[in-house]
Protein backbone atom coordinates (compact mmCIF):
# COMPACT_ATOMS: atom_id res chain seq x y z
CA UNK A 1 0.00 0.00 0.00
CA UNK A 2 3.22 2.72 1.03
CA UNK A 3 4.85 2.25 -2.20
CA UNK A 4 1.65 3.13 -4.28
CA UNK A 5 1.34 6.10 -2.06
CA UNK A 6 4.80 7.05 -3.29
CA UNK A 7 4.28 6.34 -6.57
CA UNK A 8 1.13 8.64 -6.50
CA UNK A 9 3.02 11.59 -5.05
CA UNK A 10 6.17 11.61 -6.81
CA UNK A 11 3.49 11.74 -10.22
CA UNK A 12 2.00 14.34 -8.98
CA UNK A 13 5.08 16.94 -8.14
CA UNK A 14 6.32 16.08 -11.68
CA UNK A 15 2.37 17.17 -12.91
CA UNK A 16 3.29 20.64 -10.95
CA UNK A 17 5.95 21.67 -12.81
CA UNK A 18 4.94 20.97 -16.56
CA UNK A 19 3.13 24.42 -16.81
CA UNK A 20 6.00 26.37 -15.54
CA UNK A 21 7.84 24.12 -18.06
CA UNK A 22 5.48 24.46 -20.89
CA UNK A 23 5.48 28.14 -20.56
CA UNK A 24 9.12 29.32 -20.38
CA UNK A 25 9.72 27.35 -23.31
CA UNK A 26 6.81 29.36 -25.10
CA UNK A 27 8.79 32.37 -24.20
CA UNK A 28 12.14 31.44 -24.76
CA UNK A 29 10.73 30.02 -28.05
CA UNK A 30 8.78 33.76 -28.57
CA UNK A 31 12.33 35.64 -27.95
CA UNK A 32 14.84 33.62 -29.96
CA UNK A 33 16.22 34.11 -33.86
CA UNK A 34 19.83 33.42 -34.22
CA UNK A 35 20.15 34.43 -30.93
CA UNK A 36 19.03 35.56 -27.55
CA UNK A 37 16.29 38.40 -28.69
CA UNK A 38 14.78 39.38 -32.29
CA UNK A 39 16.43 41.77 -34.04
CA UNK A 40 14.00 43.44 -36.26
CA UNK A 41 16.91 45.33 -38.32
CA UNK A 42 17.33 41.59 -39.62
CA UNK A 43 14.05 41.46 -41.03
CA UNK A 44 15.17 44.45 -44.09
CA UNK A 45 18.67 43.56 -44.19
CA UNK A 46 17.68 41.51 -47.78
CA UNK A 47 15.11 43.86 -48.37
CA UNK A 48 15.16 44.69 -52.63
CA UNK A 49 13.03 48.06 -53.61
CA UNK A 50 10.21 47.50 -55.63
CA UNK A 51 9.71 48.43 -59.05
CA UNK A 52 8.47 51.95 -59.57
CA UNK A 53 4.16 52.05 -59.84
CA UNK A 54 3.47 52.72 -63.61
CA UNK A 55 -0.01 53.74 -64.48
CA UNK A 56 -1.68 52.31 -68.02
CA UNK A 57 -1.44 54.15 -71.38
CA UNK A 58 -5.43 53.98 -71.54
CA UNK A 59 -5.78 56.15 -68.04
CA UNK A 60 -7.50 59.20 -68.29
CA UNK A 61 -4.64 61.81 -67.78
CA UNK A 62 -6.89 64.53 -66.82
CA UNK A 63 -7.72 62.85 -63.74
CA UNK A 64 -3.79 62.78 -63.26
CA UNK A 65 -1.01 65.82 -61.99
CA UNK A 66 1.75 66.65 -60.29
CA UNK A 67 0.57 67.34 -56.72
CA UNK A 68 3.17 69.52 -56.16
CA UNK A 69 4.23 70.79 -59.68
CA UNK A 70 7.77 72.41 -59.54
CA UNK A 71 8.45 75.22 -62.35
CA UNK A 72 10.77 74.49 -65.06
CA UNK A 73 13.71 76.40 -65.45
CA UNK A 74 14.20 77.68 -68.97
CA UNK A 75 17.26 79.94 -68.53
CA UNK A 76 20.26 79.94 -66.16
CA UNK A 77 20.91 83.10 -64.42
CA UNK A 78 24.33 84.36 -64.94
CA UNK A 79 24.36 87.54 -63.44
CA UNK A 80 26.81 87.86 -60.28
CA UNK A 81 25.29 87.27 -56.80
CA UNK A 82 25.58 90.76 -54.76
CA UNK A 83 25.96 90.31 -51.36
CA UNK A 84 22.49 90.97 -49.31
CA UNK A 85 22.77 94.50 -47.96
CA UNK A 86 22.51 94.35 -43.48
CA UNK A 87 21.07 96.95 -41.77
CA UNK A 88 23.13 97.90 -38.91
CA UNK A 89 21.11 97.34 -35.74
CA UNK A 90 19.33 100.29 -33.88
CA UNK A 91 21.65 102.40 -31.48
CA UNK A 92 21.31 102.30 -28.06
CA UNK A 93 20.15 105.83 -28.41
CA UNK A 94 17.83 108.67 -27.63
CA UNK A 95 15.06 107.47 -29.46
CA UNK A 96 13.43 106.40 -26.32
CA UNK A 97 11.61 109.81 -25.95
CA UNK A 98 13.98 112.58 -26.30
CA UNK A 99 13.64 114.75 -29.40
CA UNK A 100 15.93 118.18 -30.01
CA UNK A 101 14.19 121.62 -29.88
CA UNK A 102 14.40 123.33 -33.44
CA UNK A 103 16.63 126.06 -32.14
CA UNK A 104 19.19 125.45 -28.87
CA UNK A 105 22.77 126.69 -27.34
CA UNK A 106 25.66 124.95 -26.77
CA UNK A 107 27.90 126.25 -24.75
CA UNK A 108 31.87 125.43 -23.66
CA UNK A 109 33.94 128.24 -21.59
CA UNK A 110 33.40 131.47 -23.34
CA UNK A 111 32.20 129.92 -26.43
CA UNK A 112 28.58 130.14 -27.69
CA UNK A 113 26.75 128.90 -30.70
CA UNK A 114 23.56 127.92 -31.73
CA UNK A 115 22.57 124.35 -33.12
CA UNK A 116 19.68 123.90 -35.44
CA UNK A 117 17.35 121.05 -36.15
CA UNK A 118 17.44 121.06 -39.85
CA UNK A 119 20.29 120.75 -42.39
CA UNK A 120 22.71 123.38 -43.95
CA UNK A 121 20.98 123.73 -47.05
CA UNK A 122 17.57 124.81 -45.46
CA UNK A 123 19.48 126.92 -42.52
CA UNK A 124 21.57 129.39 -45.15
CA UNK A 125 18.40 131.32 -46.52
CA UNK A 126 17.38 131.66 -43.30
CA UNK A 127 20.91 133.36 -42.10
CA UNK A 128 20.85 135.56 -45.56
CA UNK A 129 17.45 136.80 -45.08
CA UNK A 130 18.15 137.43 -41.45
CA UNK A 131 21.57 139.70 -42.34
CA UNK A 132 19.15 141.77 -44.74
CA UNK A 133 16.01 142.16 -42.87
CA UNK A 134 18.73 143.38 -39.64
CA UNK A 135 20.91 145.26 -42.07
CA UNK A 136 23.55 144.49 -40.39
CA UNK A 137 25.75 145.39 -43.78
CA UNK A 138 26.83 142.06 -45.57
CA UNK A 139 30.45 142.84 -46.82
CA UNK A 140 31.02 139.07 -48.10
CA UNK A 141 28.62 136.08 -48.86
CA UNK A 142 30.12 133.15 -49.33
CA UNK A 143 27.81 129.56 -49.51
CA UNK A 144 30.49 127.11 -49.90
CA UNK A 145 32.48 128.47 -47.05
CA UNK A 146 29.28 129.10 -45.39
CA UNK A 147 30.27 132.21 -43.73
CA UNK A 148 28.74 135.56 -44.16
CA UNK A 149 30.84 138.68 -42.86
CA UNK A 150 29.30 141.76 -41.78
CA UNK A 151 30.29 145.03 -40.39
CA UNK A 152 28.84 143.79 -37.49
CA UNK A 153 29.82 140.07 -36.67
CA UNK A 154 30.40 137.03 -38.73
CA UNK A 155 27.84 134.38 -39.21
CA UNK A 156 29.17 130.83 -39.69
CA UNK A 157 27.57 127.97 -40.83
CA UNK A 158 28.16 124.29 -40.77
CA UNK A 159 27.15 120.77 -40.40
CA UNK A 160 26.14 119.65 -36.64
CA UNK A 161 27.46 116.25 -35.08
CA UNK A 162 24.36 115.15 -35.47
CA UNK A 163 22.70 113.99 -38.88
CA UNK A 164 20.33 116.60 -40.26
CA UNK A 165 21.24 119.20 -38.12
CA UNK A 166 23.59 122.67 -38.49
CA UNK A 167 25.58 124.60 -35.95
CA UNK A 168 25.42 128.49 -36.17
CA UNK A 169 28.15 130.60 -34.84
CA UNK A 170 27.86 135.03 -34.43
CA UNK A 171 31.20 136.18 -33.65
CA UNK A 172 33.18 139.18 -33.40
CA UNK A 173 37.37 138.71 -33.52
CA UNK A 174 36.79 135.27 -32.49
CA UNK A 175 34.46 135.65 -29.46
CA UNK A 176 30.59 135.08 -29.26
CA UNK A 177 27.98 137.89 -29.79
CA UNK A 178 25.20 137.30 -27.71
CA UNK A 179 22.85 139.84 -28.71
CA UNK A 180 23.47 138.51 -31.97
CA UNK A 181 22.77 134.94 -30.97
CA UNK A 182 19.93 136.11 -28.86
CA UNK A 183 18.23 137.40 -32.20
CA UNK A 184 19.17 134.68 -34.46
CA UNK A 185 17.83 132.35 -31.68
CA UNK A 186 14.48 134.33 -32.01
CA UNK A 187 14.52 134.63 -35.84
CA UNK A 188 15.34 131.15 -36.50
CA UNK A 189 13.21 129.58 -33.52
CA UNK A 190 9.94 131.52 -35.58
CA UNK A 191 10.43 130.23 -38.62
CA UNK A 192 10.70 126.32 -37.57
CA UNK A 193 7.39 126.11 -39.06
CA UNK A 194 7.72 126.94 -42.23
CA UNK A 195 11.74 126.06 -42.89
CA UNK A 196 12.21 124.28 -46.72
CA UNK A 197 15.07 123.98 -48.65
CA UNK A 198 13.13 124.80 -52.14
CA UNK A 199 15.21 128.38 -51.81
CA UNK A 200 18.68 127.06 -51.53
CA UNK A 201 20.97 127.72 -54.34
CA UNK A 202 24.50 127.87 -52.98
CA UNK A 203 26.58 124.75 -53.34
CA UNK A 204 25.85 122.38 -50.26
CA UNK A 205 28.23 121.84 -47.20
CA UNK A 206 30.50 118.92 -46.65
CA UNK A 207 28.34 115.72 -45.61
CA UNK A 208 28.80 114.83 -41.61
CA UNK A 209 30.76 111.88 -40.90
CA UNK A 210 29.42 109.40 -38.10
CA UNK A 211 31.20 108.46 -35.10
CA UNK A 212 32.59 105.05 -35.37
CA UNK A 213 32.99 102.28 -32.69
CA UNK A 214 36.42 100.40 -32.94
CA UNK A 215 37.56 97.64 -30.94
CA UNK A 216 41.29 98.22 -29.53
CA UNK A 217 42.50 95.27 -27.76
CA UNK A 218 39.72 94.35 -25.16
CA UNK A 219 38.25 97.61 -25.10
CA UNK A 220 35.53 99.86 -27.40
CA UNK A 221 36.17 103.14 -28.16
CA UNK A 222 34.21 106.13 -30.51
CA UNK A 223 36.51 107.42 -32.90
CA UNK A 224 34.32 111.16 -33.29
CA UNK A 225 35.46 113.09 -36.50
CA UNK A 226 34.89 116.47 -34.51
CA UNK A 227 37.09 118.43 -32.16
CA UNK A 228 36.86 117.93 -28.53
CA UNK A 229 35.05 121.20 -27.80
CA UNK A 230 32.21 120.18 -30.16
CA UNK A 231 31.74 116.79 -28.54
CA UNK A 232 32.07 117.63 -25.16
CA UNK A 233 28.97 120.35 -25.27
CA UNK A 234 26.74 117.77 -27.31
CA UNK A 235 27.28 114.92 -25.08
CA UNK A 236 26.95 117.83 -22.09
CA UNK A 237 23.53 118.73 -23.65
CA UNK A 238 22.04 115.28 -24.03
CA UNK A 239 23.52 113.30 -21.05
CA UNK A 240 21.57 116.25 -19.26
CA UNK A 241 18.43 115.26 -20.20
CA UNK A 242 18.69 111.46 -21.12
CA UNK A 243 20.60 110.56 -18.13
CA UNK A 244 18.11 111.55 -15.25
CA UNK A 245 17.01 108.12 -14.41
CA UNK A 246 18.02 107.28 -10.59
CA UNK A 247 19.07 103.87 -10.44
CA UNK A 248 19.25 103.13 -13.76
CA UNK A 249 21.21 105.75 -15.47
CA UNK A 250 22.21 108.68 -14.17
CA UNK A 251 24.48 112.02 -14.60
CA UNK A 252 26.28 112.24 -11.19
CA UNK A 253 29.45 114.81 -12.31
CA UNK A 254 31.16 116.86 -15.24
CA UNK A 255 34.60 117.56 -15.32
CA UNK A 256 35.20 120.25 -18.20
CA UNK A 257 38.66 120.88 -17.85
CA UNK A 258 39.36 117.22 -17.92
CA UNK A 259 36.51 116.41 -20.60
CA UNK A 260 35.02 113.33 -18.52
CA UNK A 261 31.41 112.25 -16.94
CA UNK A 262 30.70 110.43 -14.36
CA UNK A 263 27.48 108.57 -14.51
CA UNK A 264 25.77 105.56 -12.88
CA UNK A 265 24.15 102.96 -14.94
CA UNK A 266 22.43 99.43 -15.18
CA UNK A 267 23.73 97.64 -17.90
CA UNK A 268 21.74 95.09 -19.91
CA UNK A 269 23.83 92.13 -18.18
CA UNK A 270 22.53 93.07 -14.94
CA UNK A 271 19.24 94.40 -15.86
CA UNK A 272 18.53 90.92 -17.43
CA UNK A 273 19.71 88.74 -14.46
CA UNK A 274 16.43 86.60 -13.31
CA UNK A 275 15.97 86.08 -9.94
CA UNK A 276 17.40 82.94 -9.32
CA UNK A 277 20.86 84.21 -10.31
CA UNK A 278 19.90 87.37 -7.78
CA UNK A 279 19.52 84.57 -5.20
CA UNK A 280 22.82 83.26 -5.83
CA UNK A 281 24.64 86.21 -5.95
CA UNK A 282 26.29 88.37 -3.11
CA UNK A 283 23.78 91.48 -4.50
CA UNK A 284 20.02 90.77 -3.61
CA UNK A 285 18.84 93.58 -6.06
CA UNK A 286 19.61 94.24 -9.44
CA UNK A 287 22.55 97.55 -9.25
CA UNK A 288 23.95 99.71 -10.96
CA UNK A 289 27.38 101.13 -10.86
CA UNK A 290 29.80 104.17 -11.88
CA UNK A 291 31.12 104.67 -14.91
CA UNK A 292 33.57 107.40 -16.65
CA UNK A 293 32.76 108.61 -20.05
CA UNK A 294 36.32 110.03 -21.36
CA UNK A 295 36.99 112.22 -24.15
CA UNK A 296 40.40 112.76 -25.09
CA UNK A 297 41.75 114.79 -28.60
CA UNK A 298 43.24 112.93 -31.42
CA UNK A 299 44.09 115.72 -33.86
CA UNK A 300 41.16 117.02 -35.18
CA UNK A 301 39.16 113.84 -33.74
CA UNK A 302 37.91 112.99 -30.48
CA UNK A 303 37.73 109.34 -28.76
CA UNK A 304 35.47 108.81 -26.37
CA UNK A 305 36.19 105.71 -24.14
CA UNK A 306 34.20 104.41 -21.01
CA UNK A 307 36.22 103.34 -17.86
CA UNK A 308 34.65 100.97 -14.97
CA UNK A 309 34.75 103.40 -12.15
CA UNK A 310 33.31 101.06 -9.40
CA UNK A 311 33.92 97.43 -8.27
CA UNK A 312 31.86 95.83 -10.03
CA UNK A 313 31.97 93.74 -13.04
CA UNK A 314 31.87 95.87 -16.50
CA UNK A 315 32.85 93.53 -19.75
CA UNK A 316 33.53 94.38 -23.12
CA UNK A 317 29.54 93.61 -24.15
CA UNK A 318 29.05 96.00 -21.57
CA UNK A 319 31.49 98.72 -22.65
CA UNK A 320 29.88 98.61 -26.45
CA UNK A 321 26.38 98.92 -24.85
CA UNK A 322 27.25 102.27 -23.06
CA UNK A 323 28.99 103.79 -25.87
CA UNK A 324 26.43 102.76 -28.71
CA UNK A 325 23.86 104.45 -26.35
CA UNK A 326 26.20 107.92 -25.35
CA UNK A 327 27.34 108.32 -29.44
CA UNK A 328 23.87 108.04 -30.86
CA UNK A 329 23.46 111.19 -29.13
CA UNK A 330 25.81 112.27 -31.82
CA UNK A 331 24.76 110.44 -35.17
Amino acid sequence: MRPVLEKRLLEKRALKWIPLALATAVVLAGCSRDGYYHDRNLDYTEAAPAPPLVLPDTRNTQRYRDAMPVPQVTAQDTRPQQAAEISAPPSLAIGSGLEPEFVERRQVGNQTWLVVAADTGTVWPQLEAFARSRQLGVQQSNASQGVIVTSQATLTLQSALRSGSSEVRCEQSGQSVAACLDALEQYLGARSATASASSWTAQRLAEQQTPQLQQQGDDWEVVIPQPIDRVWAELDHYLELDFSVEGERDLLATSADNYEFLVEYMTETERGRNPLQIVFSPDVRRMSQQIRLALQPNGDKTILRAINASERSFSADDQRELLERVSGYLR
